[in-house]
């Protein structure tokens, strides 16, 4: 596979994750109204999608990529 060709899909596997966990945040205060266990799911399923967030940022900062907001 073609070094660049790698970030490319490595950058959109980042951003995929990036909307992923904002989404699963938001999802937080949707499911805010059904109760402490719904939250605490909520929670949980945001957090891994952070730490692959995290994952991807940290495979590519590893490669030299600069990501920018």
């Amino acid at each position: 596979m073609n070094p660049s060709l790698a970030h490319v899909e490595l950058v959109a596997a980042f951003r995929r994750a990036q909307a992923d966990a904002a989404h699963k945040f938001g999802l937080i205060q949707t499911v805010a109204k059904k109760g402490p266990v719904a939250i605490q799911v909520a929670i949980e399923t945001a957090a891994k999608a952070a730490k692959r967030r995290d994952s991807y940022a940290k495979k590519l900062t590893a490669l030299g990529v600069v990501l920018k907001d």
